[in-house]
């Protein structure tokens, strides 16, 4: 790379910029998602959700139009939900990071990451949606992993099980990345399958959705076995502290609502309301920080498996 591009500060600045369009698109994914008659593809141009007035180009500006506009439509004035600008500052800061922490000279590296990253987000919002994973981010992810790994062997360059099959020199090729990504995939999606049915025997109903199953299968592949398993430890971690939370806010809820009705706090059955309630709660959000973490900063992650373990 030539020019400002070539220095960390101009590459990371340039990822971001990129970063911030592409958040755009997936704005369009995420909410055409169960649209059955619309693909991010069809209708061609944008359109406000309330009056589907077709935007213009100056009113589909990333993160720009929402500011200028107050964050309403210009035409009917109907409020624009903040998932839109939070999706776009998102996208464009995860690129940034990878871009920062890759630097110029890893540029292909940082590409893949960039991407992955991105389809996490989808993933992400889709779910919290929808309680369902695109098996365009799933399946597609599984389908890209090895050919992209082939192409991009230092995907791999911090895998243990890479290192152990280049044998002594250590050296990481494309076959080497290829067959690591392939293992990936299968201990990613076994371990979190067996989980499932684990999980379903104790708990006597379904544990684990099919579709986190796969996404972590297709995140094996970006990450290698080992970098799966502990995207899994962390999306376990995290997803407890969010359930628990979780289950907290519905009891305060329900408390608060007795209370409002002359009834008390009735706290035990406002903790049976919030176990109920507050339970039911997407994984793959979890899964897609954790997945996210082990993608960027993997050597950092396995050193503080290493203190702690």
């Amino acid at each position: 790379m030539v020019g400002p591009f070539a220095t960390p500060l101009g590459f990371t600045v340039t990822a971001g910029v990129f970063g911030l369009c592409i958040g755009s698109f997936l704005n369009v994914a995420i909410h055409r998602y169960d649209q059955a008659d619309q693909t991010v593809h069809r209708p061609r141009r944008s359109y406000c959700p309330h009056c589907k007035h077709a935007l213009a180009w100056h009113e589909n500006l990333p993160l720009l139009s929402y500011l200028v506009q107050g964050g309403r439509c210009r035409h009917c004035r109907g409020r624009i939900s903040a998932r839109y600008p939070l999706v776009e500052a998102l996208n464009a800061l995860l690129w940034a990071l990878a871009a920062w922490l890759g630097g110029p000279q890893a540029w292909a590296l940082v590409l893949v990451q960039a991407v992955a990253l991105s389809a996490l987000l989808v993933a992400t919002f889709v779910d919290l949606d929808h309680y369902e994973i695109p098996d365009g981010v799933s399946i597609g992810g599984m389908w890209l992993a090895v050919p992209v790994s082939m192409l991009v062997p230092d995907l791999h360059a911090d895998s243990g099980l890479a290192h152990w099959l280049a044998g002594a020199d250590g050296r990481v090729g494309w076959f080497e990345a290829g067959l690591t990504a392939l293992i990936g995939i299968a201990v990613g999606a076994g371990v979190l399958w067996l989980v499932g049915k684990l999980g379903k025997l104790v708990f006597r109903k379904e544990a684990m959705g099919f579709g986190d199953v796969k996404l972590l299968g297709a995140a094996g592949g970006f990450v290698g076995p080992g970098g799966a398993l502990a995207a899994l430890m962390l999306a376990s971690c995290l997803g407890a502290l969010i359930g628990i939370a979780n289950v907290l806010r519905f009891a305060w809820l329900s408390s608060a609502r007795g209370r409002a009705r002359g009834r008390g706090s009735q706290w035990g059955r406002a903790v049976r309301i919030g176990r109920a309630c507050g339970s039911y709660i997407p994984f793959g959000p979890a899964l897609a920080i954790g997945i996210g973490i082990a993608l960027l900063a993997w050597n950092e992650l396995a050193r503080w498996l290493g203190s702690v373990a």
